[in-house]
């Protein structure tokens, strides 16, 4: 048996439909996964709001996207580089993702609640 660390590269992306965003789930253990999520010029359907069960953790990498929180205010910016954390049940949307170029996200979910560095 190898010990040969299985690498693995975040921007080697295959190509991806322009109806489709793609997630993939990159490592995963009890009540918590970490997914990398590709879009192009995605966004939430209209009237859809994520509700989710678990506390997510999100980075932009590339691109560049929109988000919208359930509280009545304008959508973010984010950025390359922005983070942020969703507790659970807090309702969101992606409002836009980049259109000209791929957005790149980096997702960790956690059934455990999360706490924000201050």
């Amino acid at each position: 048996m190898s010990n040969a660390k299985k690498t693995a590269n975040l921007f080697s992306l295959p190509a991806i439909s322009d109806d489709a965003e793609q997630i993939a789930t990159l490592a995963s253990a009890a009540g918590m996964r970490i997914e990398r999520i590709v879009s192009h010029g995605h966004s939430s359907p209209a009237d859809f709001w994520y509700d989710q069960d678990e506390d997510e953790w999100v980075i932009l990498l590339t691109g560049a996207a929109g988000l919208t929180f359930d509280d009545g205010n304008p959508p973010q910016t984010l950025q390359p580089g922005d983070y942020l954390l969703i507790p659970a049940g807090e309702r969101h949307r992606v409002e836009w993702t980049a259109p000209d170029q791929e957005t790149v996200w980096l997702a960790i979910f956690s059934n455990t609640p999360m706490r924000a560095a201050p």
